[in-house]
């Protein structure tokens, strides 16, 4: 791979720092509990591995919640024949995800366009369903598959007691904080590979394919095996998520799998900034925050925050309000993401890059201006 610049080590540590210490810096925003946290961490995982496909290809699946189910199945059962250690359920998990992946892929990307994803939406469907009915006796349906106290696990001793075991880290509890900071240490090597691969030749080539693959084939090279790579590569991601549901959750059902995951993924990609290295994780957060917090406004929490109006506007203010939060967090995400697509085609990250062109330039105008002065003063 290519060599590693020093930017992107200070970029790499700058986000470790960020998403360790989220327990600290979220908690005047009300997110700073484990459960939210980890599910920043697990589906900034799954965005940025989606991204991969997506932002670097250009090739737009809308079936890579198959993979998040595949994840989170295979985890589940690597915890009832196994272990319930989290290492081996995560290998089991990627390995049997990229298995999947490739002969999905393999398939799929005979076709491009709009094409390719009706074929991934397509495979992704008929996974919920063989999972929701066909294949009951391997994934339990709807009721979902669930750990039990004759589950076999060979490597592991009998559970005592009544309630069910938990997955560990070579005996340490993966609840609460725990889990999240073991979650947290799983994204930032997944960030950090990422990062190497855009850097690296077969990212570049992966660029080149989103830039112009016609041309690309004219030449002569045959960028089929870069996209099935590609694709693989990002199914193990949602793998690898899935897989980390199961261990923060020891449950995995059908729902895992829904087409409305895929495109929830889609929307945090755009949202974020496709193509880009941090705006994934960025659309990510955005929409698990809405989801979890706006969603928990209710006409009490509105009426304590318009509190200092008067009672008729007051009223007015937390009726309006009311449409946006609550069972209408949807709307407010609706907007969100309609603003950005208008306003900001490249995602958060265009409008990080423009606010820091408008803050360069206006420090490199008042620097000019200062130092004219300064000549004009030593001229007199």
């Amino acid at each position: 791979m290519a060599q590693f610049p020093n930017k992107d080590h200070i970029l790499v540590l700058g986000f470790a720092a960020v998403i360790l210490l989220m327990p600290l810096w979220l908690q005047p925003f009300g997110a700073g509990y484990p459960d939210l946290l980890q599910k920043f961490a697990i589906f900034g995982l799954f965005a940025i591995g989606f991204n991969i496909l997506f932002g670097m290809t250009g090739y737009l699946s809308f079936g890579h919640a198959a993979f998040i189910g595949i994840g989170s199945y295979t985890a589940l059962w690597s915890f009832k024949l196994f272990s319930m250690n989290a290492l081996l359920a995560i290998v089991f998990a990627m390995a049997v995800t990229g298995v999947f992946a490739l002969l999905i892929g393999f398939i799929a990307l005979r076709r491009s366009g709009i094409y390719f994803s009706i074929l991934t939406l397509a495979f992704a469907q008929m996974c919920y369903n063989l999972a929701y009915s066909v294949l009951t006796p391997i994934t339990n349906g709807e009721t979902g598959l669930q750990l039990e106290q004759a589950d076999p696990r060979i490597f592991d001793s009998a559970p005592v007691g009544d309630g069910l075991p938990l997955p560990d880290l070579f005996g340490m509890g993966l609840t609460g904080y725990n889990g999240f900071y073991f979650c947290a240490v799983v994204l930032i090597i997944g960030f950090y590979i990422s990062v190497r691969l855009v850097r690296s030749p077969f990212g570049m080539m992966l660029k080149a394919v989103k830039s112009n693959q016609n041309r690309m084939k004219y030449t002569g090279l045959n960028t089929r095996p870069y996209l099935l790579s590609a694709f693989v590569i990002s199914g193990i991601y949602a793998g690898l998520a899935g897989a980390l549901m199961v261990v923060i959750d020891p449950l995995a059902g059908a729902e895992r799998m829904q087409w409305t995951a895929s495109g929830e993924v889609v929307l945090m990609t755009i949202l974020g900034g496709a193509g880009t290295l941090l705006g994934p994780m960025i659309g990510a957060a955005v929409i698990k925050y809405c989801e979890n917090i706006f969603s928990a406004f209710n006409q009490g929490v509105l009426n304590d925050i318009f509190g200092f109006l008067p009672d008729g506007i007051q009223g007015a203010w937390v009726s309006f309000a009311g449409l946006f939060v609550g069972s209408g967090w949807h709307l407010t995400l609706g907007v969100l993401f309609m603003l950005i697509v208008i306003f900001l085609p490249g995602g958060a990250m265009e409008g990080f890059q423009r606010l820091a062109d408008w803050i360069s330039a206006r420090v490199g105008k008042a620097t000019a201006s200062k130092s004219k002065l300064n000549e004009q003063e030593g001229a007199e």
